[in-house]
């Protein structure tokens, strides 16, 4: 039985990342949209960690017997707005506003806040659903990775995506679409949750 990663996102921007970390794991990995699965998810959860299990659940439901599924759910949570956007991060100003947009909106409500209070995190819940063999249930688990930054003053980057141009890292001085991609890797929630992910796939496989 040939084994391959799903990992249920259409994001060309995350799967370079995804595929980067993941490739000494020695399988294909398919994006949802190149292994031609679409299907109607509704992320009702009420963390980061429940929707990328709705969303791993979703997609296993309608893969082949080998498949290995993967989603995550992201967001940023920033302090002074008490955790806001978090886990309607992608929904934020509705989900065809433009990162642009929701960006410079976040900028003018931060107007005036200092810098000591301006800390952020990106979050990456990331669930993985394994196939059980013969009458075993399917495997699952899921793994949360997190960078501290703060919300700058201005957009600045290009080498990101969503809220990357406006969440600066101290360590480097700058925001992380600023980074190039293997510091991004390195350091980024989604690197750290898919790392994390990729011991215990390790351990199950």
């Amino acid at each position: 039985m040939s084994r391959r990663i799903l990992f249920a996102t259409g994001n060309e921007g995350k799967m370079r990342e995804v595929r980067m970390i993941l490739a000494d794991l020695k399988l294909p990995v398919l994006s949802m949209k190149e292994a031609g699965i679409d299907p109607d998810i509704e992320e009702n959860g009420n963390s980061f960690e429940e929707n990328a299990l709705i969303k791993a659940r979703a997609v296993a439901g309608c893969t082949g017997p080998g498949d290995i599924v993967l989603a995550d759910d992201s967001g940023l949570e920033i302090d002074y707005l008490n955790g806001e956007p978090g886990i309607y991060s992608a929904r934020y100003m509705g989900e065809d506003t433009s990162y642009r947009i929701k960006n410079a909106n976040l900028i003018e409500r931060l107007s005036g806040v200092p810098k000591e209070q301006r800390t952020a995190r990106f979050v990456c819940a990331i669930a993985a659903v394994l196939p059980g063999g013969g009458n075993e249930a399917a495997q699952e688990f899921v793994v949360r990775g997190t960078v501290e930054g703060y919300i700058g003053w201005e957009e600045r980057g290009t080498n990101g995506f969503g809220y990357d141009p406006i969440f600066y890292v101290d360590e480097y001085g700058c925001s992380t679409a600023e980074l190039d991609s293997e510091t991004k890797n390195r350091i980024s929630h989604r690197g750290n949750a898919l790392r994390l992910c990729k011991e215990r796939l390790r351990e199950l496989m």
